[in-house]
């Protein structure tokens, strides 16, 4: 997450660009701002330089606290001032907050982005070469192999493949719609979950089909679950469920990503 401070406010209030710091940082070369003639701007990890985590139900929130404090020998006559920095999940946007403590002037400063998966095929269960041509043209029952991957520097986080279902339309999935998975329930025999190198990567394989009355494309959409990885009772730790059933887990994030599309390659003249 990102702190900036105008010099010109710290300056108003007696301190200089040089005197905000992180203090739980411990000094860390990674914790500290860039300075400029306008402003201060701290770029802080969100496992590093102390950046707090808070797991609330559907939230986690990242916090950190920069401080600046001017002492003249064994006395002070000015307020110490902390700009208390946060960044919070929720739903799908990311909250981002800023307020001064100790009775002075409130500054809050919000900014909204998504929280990104991203997902791929790849040619073979290595998961070392990614395909890169669109349509991606296969022969018929084909073995794909899939992978996503969540995009954050949080390295605690789970991604659980939630439910995956195919149509022939990228804009189209309510009309003509086949699934692979739904809920967590394996729906099509030759869908298998794949083993993956860490929690924030999921990894999945199914045989190509095409829909019949000759729709030439094939088109995913796929909703992952990201939790906390380490809560043993979150949706990602519960595999199928039942849609009725409330999730219980302390924290998930729904996210929606299509892919595609996917092309029988034409036959070979004989």
């Amino acid at each position: 997450m990102q702190a900036s401070v105008n010099t010109s406010y710290l300056q108003s209030l007696g301190y200089s660009a040089r005197d905000l710091v992180i203090p739980s940082s411990g000094g860390s070369s990674q914790c500290q701002p860039q300075i400029t003639s306008s402003q201060v701007t701290f770029t802080i990890p969100y496992s590093g330089c102390g950046t707090v985590k808070q797991v609330d139900n559907d939230t986690i929130t990242y916090s950190n606290v920069l401080k600046a404090a001017v002492s003249s020998g064994i006395i002070k006559r000015k307020k110490d001032l902390h700009i208390h920095v946060s960044c919070k999940m929720l739903r799908d946007t990311w909250v981002k907050t800023m307020y001064i403590a100790n009775d002075t002037i409130e500054v809050t400063e919000v900014q909204y982005s998504n929280f990104h998966v991203n997902i791929f095929f790849y040619t073979s269960s290595s998961f070392s070469n990614r395909v890169t041509s669109s349509p991606y043209y296969v022969d018929l029952d084909q073995t794909l192999y899939l992978q996503a991957e969540i995009l954050h520097s949080d390295t605690s986080l789970d991604l659980f493949v939630d439910t995956c279902v195919a149509s022939p339309s990228s804009s189209d999935f309510t009309s003509l719609t086949y699934d692979l998975i739904r809920s967590g329930c394996v729906k099509d025999t030759t869908y298998q979950t794949l083993p993956r190198p860490s929690p924030r990567v999921a990894r999945f394989k199914f045989s190509s089909f095409h829909f019949l009355n000759r729709f030439p494309s094939v088109y995913l959409r796929c909703r992952m679950v990201v939790c906390k990885a380490d809560d043993n009772s979150s949706r990602c730790h519960r595999g199928c469920v039942v849609r009725s059933k409330r999730d219980a887990g302390s924290y998930q994030e729904k996210v929606d990503v299509v892919l595609g599309p996917i092309q029988l390659r034409a036959p070979s003249a004989e």
